[in-house]
């Protein structure tokens, strides 16, 4: 790499002795590489920029490929028509940005093609992209050089393109219901909401600790005792734990709330804006994920969580003592990390025995309250909570309850947690618990997760590929002079 690099500074150096600014200002553009192809013909110059993606020298002709955010175009440049700069040309390397000005025309190919007759230099490119422009093929640098992976990957480009589109058109089946998006605290003196580990900071100013937040649920809930009655945050959120295709401690999820509903509304508003986000995708309410068949179709199927495990463990876990629980995890062959909690361990299993094989959309209905602190008791049942969770090919996408509105209640519940030294919660947020004594409304809440949601609409097998910068181990990068 330091020879390519050697050899690119000698030639941007050739450029400054021949009066080029390798690294100008701005530059005037009329048009983009796919506006030019859209309104051929036309009469008049047109003036692109783009990297150089291929370079090919003929003598007195030269022709190049160049790309911008729209797609690539074929460039034509001869001396007759440059002169004396067309001998620039020689130390212009594949990645360099430059400026075009010229005539579009046909070749004989067929291919639209500029008639240059004036380039401009904008930026000089000291390190090479990935050989003859294939592609990065280690899934590592793809990942820890994003950039160069833009830079030659049309499909990467074209996942986080669709990875906006996705976001902006939840914003607006959202805002078109009368949502309103807003914004909460990132960093929160006592962290909730979830059961995670959170990162820790330290705020000089204040002299306290401080906690990058699990989740946006107890500021939003505020909001609805406040008096906003349909309120939603597309945020990130962090959590600090392991990395793998399905995780990342910094992640982006959508959390929506609406006064006087309750989990059943919100699944009626979940698969409503997962068919309509489907449908603006593809015209259909099918897709392909990892070559199984996906309906969107509502309505989604239904299970409740105690059944569907029971079929698979042949008792009720609800009743069950904890020795008898990881007995059954044992005999399964299932990992288990230590302390484990009856809810956890619980969950686990449901996890590893049902949830992994859920394919086509379905909500798991009717939770463990023991497992369930933010959820209202179940009507009919005092053991369940009202909640669900959305799973689809194994996994859990979205999170619902109808909202746990009792201070006293919910003051319990935490005590219990924490007590039981749970993961979720360090402190009592005595704060919030007075915000639900002064009154908060009947509400539904959801959670989804984003990155989740658009690797299963974009066919993708990790979070990694629809992260653009995900998070990777630290290396020692040392300057190459």
């Amino acid at each position: 790499m330091s020879e390519y690099r050697n050899y690119r500074l000698e030639n941007l150096k050739r450029l400054k002795l021949g009066g080029v600014d390798p690294y100008p200002y701005r530059y005037e553009r009329t048009h983009t590489c796919r506006k030019v192809k859209e309104t051929f013909p036309q009469s008049d110059p047109v003036s692109v920029a783009g990297r150089i993606t291929a370079i090919r020298r003929h003598g007195r002709t030269v022709f190049l490929d160049i790309i911008d955010a729209t797609g690539k175009i074929q460039i034509y440049l001869k001396k007759d028509a440059l002169g004396d700069r067309f001998d620039l040309l020689e130390y212009f390397d594949i990645g360099d940005i430059i400026g075009i000005k010229g005539k579009p025309f046909r070749t004989r190919s067929g291919e639209i093609t500029i008639n240059a007759d004036a380039f401009t230099l904008l930026s000089k490119s000291l390190q090479p992209l990935p050989e003859k422009y294939h592609g990065l093929r280690d899934i590592e640098t793809r990942y820890r050089k994003r950039y160069l992976d833009l830079i030659t990957n049309e499909k990467s480009r074209r996942i986080f393109r669709r990875r906006s589109e996705i976001i902006h058109e939840i914003r607006k089946f959202l805002d078109h219901r009368g949502f309103m998006e807003v914004e909460t605290p990132i960093l929160q003196p006592i962290y909730g909401g979830a059961a995670a580990i959170p990162f820790e900071t330290y705020y000089r100013s204040l002299g306290s600790k401080m906690y990058l937040r699990i989740a946006d649920e107890l500021y939003l809930k505020r909001l609805i005792v406040g008096g906003y009655e349909k309120v939603y945050e597309i945020g990130k959120d962090f959590r600090n734990e392991g990395i793998d295709r399905l995780h990342n401690p910094e992640f982006t999820q959508i959390e929506i709330y609406e006064a006087y509903k309750d989990y059943k509304d919100m699944m009626d508003l979940t698969e409503e804006l997962l068919e309509h986000l489907v449908t603006q995708l593809y015209q259909s309410v099918t897709i392909e994920y990892q070559k199984q068949s996906i309906s969107f179709k509502r309505p989604f199927k239904r299970i409740r969580f105690m059944d569907a495990l029971k079929e698979k463990i042949n008792y009720n876990p609800i009743n069950a003592s904890l020795p008898q629980l990881r007995e059954t995890a044992k005999w399964r062959g299932i990992e288990l990390k230590e302390p484990t909690s009856r809810g956890r361990l619980i969950d686990k299993l449901f996890s590893e025995l049902v949830q992994k094989e859920i394919v086509d959309p379905t909500f798991v209905i009717d939770y463990p309250k023991i497992i369930s602190p933010l959820a209202k008791t179940h009507r009919e049942n005092p053991d369940l909570a009202e909640r669900f969770e959305l799973i689809i090919c194994g996994i859990e996408i979205a999170n619902a309850f109808s909202e746990l509105n009792d201070p006293i209640e919910q003051r319990k519940r935490f005590v219990e947690q924490l007590e039981a030294k749970e993961e979720g919660i360090g402190e009592i947020d005595e704060d919030f618990l007075y915000a639900l004594e002064v009154g908060m409304p009947p509400t539904g809440g959801l959670g989804i997760g984003i990155d989740r949601l658009v690797m299963i609409l974009l066919n993708q097998s990790s979070l990694r590929d629809v992260i653009l910068f995900p998070q990777l181990k630290r290396l020692e990068l040392k300057e190459d002079v």
